[in-house]
């Protein structure tokens, strides 16, 4: 057993005095006090840790390369992807593996207890699956057991370069798989993390509605019945318009008419609706995973957010391409981007929560539904995802309760981060990952590798 205690906690009932959480052996919460005396690990403040909801590791490694334009003057994400591409072809599966246990750790150091991974980098240059089929799985499950995060495993399903059913591209090849050899490769991957820690999730995930047919689509709620299913959706104009134009609807209208769309799904990005597909998404109960940061940098649009809670729905936050791995700016960019859509300030503010407190409880509450993770609450058979702040620092000096989640997004950063637990597991301690100088050194020996490979 071991114990935390905290001056300060938010509890599922709000904030708490002088709280005792008790963890247990598996990494469970198994006790909640409030108003005991000091005992265990020590701290200030104490939140429930978030899930980060969306990452592709392997992106990360190409932060900072992609930013001259190209020969396209109205450069877009259609050409970033194009040197994604080129990229990845160069990816070994230990590359792979040093460069996601790198952006587990920056995770951890961002105050995130768990990675959602949308992994879809399966198979060799060319193609050809590897020995085993699941091997890049088996190495993002290596790098969750060196990190220690919680790790929700998503295994990609995408077949098709368009909506028309074309072959993949070469810069897709690495991805490709059929209905069938996806269904052996999402075993082999359940297989790979089967011996990590009990806190481990999985689920699947058909790439988009541009990389999966119509009748997979329509089969995924029925076929996979009981895991998260995520998707990016409506990320794009350009994918609008082939949908539209393929399909004959918008891409959230085709979604909710055909795909049993329901508390399962979390659905990625949903930049491009119009108001009444924000409130019929909303209303289906499925979780929109939202990566403001890299929306912003590659241009996808500002999603509704407003309307969208207003409808009663559901968020998560996520990195993505990983461009910069930061919770408290990934929520800043949220809000802000509302304040400027709209022309309106504290947009996402309630009557009963400042703009920091709900939109921290709402991603919580959404990465939990969108992992089947129990996490988001300090409450006793919850998993012990938990992060400590530092109050000493002149941005928090003053602040108490709500006040103090608002200085963390809009006036602070992740340093503010001093301690991560995620399962009960210490992996953050001082503001450090515990493993920082292994887990640096064999990233910066993977990017001396890939240094020319854009």
């Amino acid at each position: 057993m071991k114990t935390v205690w905290a001056k300060t906690a938010l509890l599922p009932n709000g904030w708490a005095s002088n709280v005792r959480i008790d963890i247990d052996v598996d990494g469970r919460i198994a006790g909640v006090q409030s108003d005991t005396k000091m005992a265990g690990t020590t701290t200030v403040m104490l939140l429930p840790a978030p899930v980060n909801v969306h990452s592709h590791a392997f992106q990360r490694a190409m932060a900072g390369l992609t930013e001259r334009r190209g020969p396209n003057l109205s450069d877009s994400f259609w050409t970033w992807r194009q040197l994604m591409f080129r990229f990845l072809d160069r990816l070994t599966p230990e590359h792979i593996e040093a460069i996601t246990a790198f952006v587990q750790m920056e995770m951890l150091e961002a105050g995130y207890a768990t990675n959602a991974e949308f992994h879809y980098l399966h198979h060799q240059p060319g193609g050809v699956p590897y020995d085993n089929i699941a091997e890049t799985s088996a190495r993002v499950a290596a790098a969750a057991s060196q990190s220690g995060i919680g790790l929700c495993l998503l295994p990609v399903h995408y077949e098709f370069g368009g909506c028309d059913g074309r072959e993949l591209t070469a810069g897709q090849i690495r991805f490709g798989n059929d209905l069938d050899r996806f269904q052996t490769l999402r075993d082999g991957a359940v297989a790979a993390i089967s011996a990590l820690q009990k806190d481990t999730t999985h689920g699947v995930a058909p790439h988009s509605l541009r990389a999966v047919g119509i009748e997979a689509l329509r089969s995924y709620s029925t076929r996979f019945p009981n895991e998260p299913i995520h998707m990016h959706l409506a990320e794009q104009v350009a994918e609008v318009d082939e949908v539209k134009a393929h399909w004959g609807a918008r891409p959230v209208e085709w979604a909710l008419g055909n795909m049993g769309i329901d508390a399962r799904w979390c659905l990625i990005h949903c930049t491009q609706m119009t108001p009444g597909e924000t409130v019929g998404l909303a209303q289906s109960e499925a979780v929109a995973g939202l990566c403001p940061i890299t929306e912003s940098s590659l241009g996808d649009g500002i999603f509704d957010g407003v309307r969208w809670l207003d409808a009663g729905g559901a968020i998560a936050i996520g990195s993505d391409s990983n461009i910069r791995i930061a919770l408290s700016e990934e929520l800043r960019t949220l809000d802000y981007s509302q304040r400027l859509r709209d022309g309106t300030r504290a947009a996402l503010a309630s009557t009963a929560f400042s703009t920091g407190r709900r939109m921290f409880e709402e991603v919580l509450q959404g990465g939990a539904q969108a992992t089947q993770r129990k996490t988001g609450r300090l409450e006793v058979g919850y998993w012990a995802d938990m992060l400590a702040l530092d109050t000493d620092n002149e941005h928090m000096w003053g602040r108490a309760d709500d006040t103090l989640l608002d200085a963390l997004i809009f006036a602070g950063d992740d340093r503010l981060v001093r301690d991560v637990w995620s399962a009960g597991r210490h992996m953050v301690m001082g503001g450090e990952h515990i493993a920082r100088p292994e887990i640096i050194a064999a990233y910066k020996r993977t990017i001396d590798g890939l240094k020319d490979a854009l």
